[in-house]
């Protein structure tokens, strides 16, 4: 019979790609030398050799084990609460840095007054981090940037169009983006997303079609972050207007006004629980809270695909992929 606690900690491992990131990450005290044993022993026990140390990679034994596993530690802390009676009251949601420092607290309050017991963890990460999460069940609700086709049985509801921008210093002498398309050359650095990141990826696309190359020389993690490093001199800034967000004093927008919008969503995995739905709600009516004014051209993807010439309504299907 095969040891319950070696199972979990292996789980714990082959979640987080290696020994000792699995130790920040399990829910209780515990040093690395005891798991690094334990494994030790499992693999002894089950004859075989569960993962490369160095790298970290699985064998197809320990992918074969963790693939039968993970559904049921994944699972507990649902089990949990359904077992305590507080069944469907705990939610795990991603967002970037900006959107769970700007949004997320009044959202979550609206939530908690129809669910009262609500419990929720918090995950900050940026949009390919996001749905790689929902593919392994590691979050269950994300609101991140849309951009492509999602993965497989990722499913997401369109709830702003946020319009792409470059960020100057306001004692810079550029009046326009079109400015910098005649030059043969752009000299200016850009702070940007990584290239991966939906904005980045938009603005890029974008650029190519104009036969346009620029690519980003300082590449951060958040848009707070361009926004710093723009105003502290780093060159020209990409960014999107963010409803009810304010510009870091120092910094104006220079508006990108035949690019695309970015789709800000929320995306789920597999059938939208009445939790997940309750949240949901809460997304649309917010975003047609800060859609309404429409500022500096944010609007509700309903009404953007409204707005845009020979465009029916369509309502987004919420349990479909955006493609």
């Amino acid at each position: 019979m095969l040891n319950i606690h070696h199972l979990e900690l292996f789980y714990y491992v082959a979640r987080h790609g290696g020994i000792s990131e699995a130790v920040r990450n399990i829910p209780y005290g515990i040093q690395q030398p005891a798991v690094s044993i334990q494994i030790l022993q499992l693999e002894e026990s089950l004859g075989t050799k569960l993962f490369n140390r160095r790298p970290f990679q699985l064998t197809p034994a320990g992918d074969k084990l963790y693939q039968f596993i993970a559904p049921f530690f994944s699972d507990l802390d649902r089990i949990e609460d359904d077992l305590r009676g507080n069944a469907a009251q705990f939610i795990r949601l991603g967002a970037s840095s900006t959107i769970l420092r700007n949004y997320f607290p009044d959202l979550i309050r609206l939530a908690r007054q129809q669910l009262p017991r609500l419990k929720f963890s918090l995950h900050d990460g940026l949009e390919p981090q996001l749905i790689r999460w929902l593919e392994n069940q590691e979050v269950d609700l994300a609101v991140t940037a849309l951009f492509g086709k999602l993965p497989a049985g990722i499913n997401a509801r369109p709830l702003l169009k946020l319009p792409l921008v470059l960020l100057v210093p306001t004692a810079s002498k550029l009046k326009s983006a079109a400015d910098l398309w005649t030059r043969d050359k752009i000299e200016e650095p850009l702070t940007c997303l990584p290239p991966a990141e939906a904005i980045t990826k938009n603005f890029q696309q974008q650029l190519g079609k104009l036969g346009v190359e620029w690519l980003g020389s300082i590449v951060v993690a958040s848009l707070d972050l361009v926004e710093t490093y723009t105003a502290k001199g780093y060159g020209i800034g990409l960014s999107v207007v963010i409803p009810g967000a304010k510009l870091t004093p120092g910094l104006r927008r220079i508006p990108l006004e035949d690019f695309d919008p970015i789709t800000i969503g929320a995306a789920w995995s597999g059938k939208a629980t009445p939790l997940i739905e309750t949240f949901l709600a809460i997304f649309q009516q917010a975003a047609e809270a800060m859609g309404e004014g429409q500022p500096d051209g944010v609007q509700t993807a309903e009404a953007a695909t409204e707005t845009r010439p020979g465009s029916a309504r369509k309502a987004a299907a919420p349990d479909k992929p955006i493609s």
